[in-house]
């Protein structure tokens, strides 16, 4: 009688458990779904760094002198634009004075970026922007021909 107790409470327990298990994994299933779906529609709208000049060429520069230029950009996308980093290709160029502040579609904004005129003859420097766009990063580049001194002739 015993065995037939503990038989029918195990079988009983299974069932239970059993059950309660699907209802919980479908109602997982249709959160799940619902969650990513919101997701998806979302993703679909991304800032857009559009930059006034994209490429910034100094010139003739002597060589040691500092040059600064300022990049414009615009978000022209559908979602608030935020710029995490902004890095170059070598600490001889550094970014500057750039908002890590969500920029709303529409809105403008800028960055400064410093050359300390090392190197020699024609140099050229990538500056990587990492914001939130589709793509993750976008680039600016400089350019100088860095001239050597002329020393001063007796």
């Amino acid at each position: 009688m015993m065995k037939k107790l503990i038989l029918g409470l195990s079988v009983l327990s299974v069932i239970a458990f059993t059950s309660c298990k699907e209802d919980a994994s479908k109602k997982v299933e249709e959160a799940n779904v619902t969650a990513a779906a919101l997701r998806d529609a979302k993703s679909t709208k991304f800032p857009v760094l559009e930059f006034v000049e994209s490429e910034h060429d100094f010139g003739v520069i002597q060589k040691g002198k500092s040059v600064e230029t300022v990049f414009n950009y615009k978000n022209t996308g559908d979602a608030p634009l935020v710029i995490t980093d902004i890095k170059s290709t070598c600490g001889c160029t550094v970014p500057e004075d750039w908002s890590r502040e969500p920029l709303a579609p529409g809105k403008t904004g800028k960055f400064t970026v410093k050359y300390n005129g090392s190197g020699a003859n024609k140099i050229s420097k990538t500056i990587t922007v990492t914001a939130n766009t589709e793509k993750g990063s976008e680039a600016v580049k400089i350019s100088a021909f860095v001239q050597e001194l002329n020393p001063i002739a007796n």
